[in-house]
């Protein structure tokens, strides 16, 4: 049985898709640690101590999320917190591609770890991290996308800039 799994992603920032496969995660895992992890290849907009704060107030409520934060390879931090599987959201057929690539580099890197893909729920299909800071830096309406808080942590940055 898998008792405890890692949820990796930048979470810049963390959407209602990120909670919906948080939640759907929480419901069959007995942990689920969310770790922030810092990608070279994204400039985010939020600090990684930010994004941290952030998860924590919006999986405050659910019992089976820790969150956690890292730097350097996945499978290393896996590793290191015993869990035995990743967590890996899908919105469409398309990210499925990339995924697919980065769950095989996985496996060879660490074949005890196994890579879970659950899909999100198909409300939240079209949405990404990307397109909400574009909604937020032209000042659109968040309220189905991202909690609350992270609609107001948004907005005091797009406000600051």
């Amino acid at each position: 049985m898998l008792d405890r799994v890692v949820y990796p992603g930048s979470f810049d920032p963390v959407t209602k898709g990120h909670l919906n496969i948080i939640r759907r995660a929480a419901n069959i895992f007995d942990e689920v640690i969310v770790s922030v992890f810092n990608n070279p290849n994204k400039d985010p907009i939020f600090s990684m101590e930010e994004r941290v704060e952030l998860l924590k107030e919006t999986t405050g409520e659910i019992a089976e999320v820790r969150v956690d934060s890292f730097t350097g390879l996945t499978t290393n931090y896996v590793k290191s917190k015993n869990a035995s599987a990743i967590i890996r959201g899908l919105r469409a057929v398309s990210d499925f591609e990339g995924e697919f690539q980065m769950a095989s580099m996985n496996k060879e890197l660490d074949p005890e770890i196994e890579t879970i893909f659950l899909m999100t729920d198909s409300k939240y299909a079209f949405l990404s991290s990307s397109v909400v800071k574009e909604v937020a830096q032209f000042g659109g309406s968040m309220d189905n996308v991202v909690p609350k808080v992270v609609e107001k942590a948004l907005l005091k940055k797009y406000n600051n800039k």
